[in-house]
């Protein structure tokens, strides 16, 4: 029986076609996988942004991010036209290393806020005192008040430190020296004040006051409030002529700007 003939087909594409195919669909790839890989994730972008807008001015109108407390306490924005936002961010590093030492996972923590005129170190009278008392006896919170202290003089001349105790509802206790709350909070911020006095801070850029509980962040009714109203607060400000000198110079910029 004889070969049958092969069916006769249509002509072929000519071979270069088949490699240039080849070379467009890895070209495809290459691509698809260098634009994987440069994807930004926008909610980081957006943070960013928001982060340059408050820190640095340069961005205005720019977005604003929402930061948790535990974030705000890592890393505290500070205006870079302050002229001691670096000892302000060494203070927010003292407070980190000083909570990681202190090892108060389960109470209440140092933190570090910024304020209108400055910033505030907030520290829980339990790390400080015990229970109706105004002795200092926490090794770990001298230290820290110490390297405070350290920071401080560093500080423009211009800036103050207001010393405020406060306390809970509850009273100091039968057992305690002080017969209310307002003598309590008052040795309490006392004691603190004089720990900075040895530790070098200039007299005349200190001072002190008592608050009792008539200044609560929280709460008395629970335990976990009362614990957060016991506290003594740092309060950093600029002197009365340096704020004085700020407002004229915002009257001036915007009669300027006009």
């Amino acid at each position: 029986m004889g070969k049958k003939k092969c069916p006769e087909c249509e002509r072929c594409l000519p071979g270069w076609l088949a490699a240039f195919g080849d070379l467009m669909s890895l070209l495809l790839c290459f691509f698809v996988l260098l634009l994987s890989m440069s994807s930004m994730d926008a909610k980081k972008i957006s943070e960013a942004i928001g982060s340059l807008s408050g820190a640095m001015s340069v961005l205005e109108g720019g977005t604003k991010t929402e930061v948790s407390k535990q974030r705000m306490q890592q890393s505290t924005p500070i205006d870079s036209n302050d002229e001691s936002s670096e000892a302000v961010n060494r203070v927010a590093q003292a407070v980190i290393d000083a909570n990681e030492m202190m090892e108060k996972g389960h109470g209440p923590a140092i933190s570090v806020e910024e304020a209108q005129e400055g910033f505030v170190i907030e520290l829980p009278a339990s790390l400080l005192f015990k229970s109706g008392s105004a002795t200092i006896e926490n090794e770990d919170a001298l230290l820290f008040l110490k390297r405070v202290a350290l920071i401080v003089e560093e500080l423009p001349n211009s800036m103050q430190v207001s010393v405020q105790g406060h306390t809970d509802n509850q009273g100091p206790g039968n057992n305690s020296v002080f017969k209310d709350n307002w003598e309590l909070s008052s040795a309490r911020a006392i004691s603190v004040l004089q720990e900075l006095l040895l530790d070098s801070v200039d007299p005349k850029r200190i001072s002190a006051s008592g608050f009792a509980e008539y200044k609560p962040l929280a709460t008395n009714v629970t335990e976990a409030g009362r614990e957060k109203n016991r506290r003594v607060e740092l309060h950093f400000y600029g002197s009365k002529s340096d704020q004085e000198a700020k407002i004229k110079r915002s009257v001036l910029d915007k009669a300027t700007a006009k």
